[in-house]
């Protein structure tokens, strides 16, 4: 009989040849065998840990705990990153202990603000805690040995925050840290329509660009923010008119710099300002964020004109960081103290009662002790009623950390001996 590859089948049968075992046949060699039984290893079926299985979880339903350190730009995303959460069907807790995630958003400014953000990263690991890392610190390096196998989210990337959190829960390390880009140019970042759950449920902060145009040379935010992008005006004042909708009377712009607002896109500050007053309703306030001397220099006019507007604060932020000329260049500021006495000069003539507050840098590499008696001098002169003193650290990555560095001992007695000037005068007892 021909084998059955090499003959036409006509009927299914024609597979059997003679050669092949009959049902009899097969029904007695099946006596022969002896099934076997294997030995059972005592851990095979023993979780290693507690955890269910990462397709059993149920995203959603936990509870998340955020902490936020840094600016108001800062503690904006962290708004934006509890709404969305909250929206999905996360519960929102300020209870650290029963929290299920932390999501840490993080400040790279200053060492300290860098160590409490590492120390709770850990904190976080000895209590169990799912954990994902927001803020500067990550973005900036996120190569960082403590930052190994966590997830983390640009702050670019906080539209997407629901999906690292859910991916985090089921056990996976996820991270996103691109650009958002439109036909090849640099966007804000994410988009301002998006659900947000206030601190304090009447103030809405608003970031109206990131990133800046300087290149400071003791800055880390710099590595974070990059360059600048700035939001459209008329996604700004629709996020306004939506705030004022939902209840908030008060509306704070914030950026790395909101004096440059606008280079990037073909306008200015004062034109968003001029826009969104138009829209702030009676009894609701508009407060203006940090600008850097250089770009308000030539909208003064315009900014004091604003500035005395009713429903805008009389108040701006204008950091000056020293008040020598050679140190500003080493720090690569882009002005000089003139130009930094011009801006605060006019405003204090055309705008009756104004607050200027500004901050200083104590201890910059190379800063000698005559250099730190003329930053004394100017805030002698004129008694900035708010002024945010920070010692020099040395940020890795930065051209200053580079620098020669000024003895530990004496940045901390020049910022002891700023402090002291600063609490030695009372700049509000005209108010009493």
């Amino acid at each position: 009989m021909p084998a059955a590859c090499e003959s036409v089948l006509e009927d299914i049968e024609d597979i059997v040849s003679a050669e092949d075992l009959k049902p009899h046949d097969r029904q007695f060699v099946r006596k022969n065998v002896f099934p076997k039984v294997r030995k059972r290893s005592s851990q095979k079926n023993v979780q290693t840990d507690d955890e269910p299985p990462s397709d059993s979880i149920i995203p959603g339903v936990q509870k998340i705990w955020i902490r936020t350190w840094g600016c108001s730009h800062n503690n904006s995303d962290g708004e934006y990153m509890a709404g969305q959460l909250a929206a999905y069907g996360y519960k929102i807790t300020d209870n650290s202990a029963e929290a299920d995630l932390w999501l840490l958003n993080s400040c790279t400014v200053k060492n300290p603000a860098e160590d409490h953000f590492r120390n709770s990263i850990k904190k976080a690991q000895e209590g169990k805690k799912k954990v994902v890392l927001a803020g500067c610190v990550p973005q900036a390096q996120p190569r960082q040995e403590y930052l190994k196998g966590l997830s983390i989210i640009g702050v670019q990337q906080i539209d997407r925050v629901v999906e690292v959190v859910e991916e985090t829960i089921k056990g996976h390390s996820v991270r996103l840290l691109g650009q958002k880009k439109d036909n090849g140019k640099r966007l804000g970042g994410a988009r301002l329509d998006l659900p947000k759950i206030r601190k304090n449920p009447l103030i809405e902060i608003i970031s109206i660009n990131t990133g800046c145009l300087n290149a400071c040379t003791y800055c880390k935010t710099k590595h974070a923010r990059g360059d600048l992008a700035s939001y459209p005006t008329e996604e700004l004042v629709d996020r306004a008119k939506q705030s004022f909708q939902e209840g908030v009377c008060e509306i704070w712009l914030t950026s790395e710099d909101t004096g440059a607002y606008g280079r990037d896109i073909g306008t200015d500050l004062p034109t968003l300002l001029w826009k969104l007053v138009e829209v702030i309703p009676e009894g609701a306030m508009l407060r203006l964020g940090m600008t850097n001397p250089p770009y308000i220099l030539e909208h003064l006019e315009e900014m004091a004109k604003i500035l005395n507007h009713p429903r805008v604060y009389a108040f701006l932020h204008i950091p000056v960081q020293s008040a020598s000329d050679s140190v500003l260049m080493d720090m690569k500021r882009e002005y000089c103290v003139a130009d930094f006495k011009q801006v605060v000069d006019f405003l204090k003539e055309k705008v009756p009662g104004i607050t200027i507050a500004t901050d200083i840098i104590c201890g910059f590499p190379g800063e000698t002790d005559e250099d730190f008696q003329e930053t004394m001098k100017l805030v002698e002169l004129y008694r900035f009623p708010s002024l945010f003193i920070n010692q020099f650290y040395p940020r890795p990555g930065t051209p200053a950390a580079k620098m020669p560095q000024v003895p530990a001992a004496v940045k901390k007695q020049r910022t002891k001996d700023l402090s002291q000037l600063f609490h030695s005068y009372n700049p509000y007892d005209h108010k009493v």
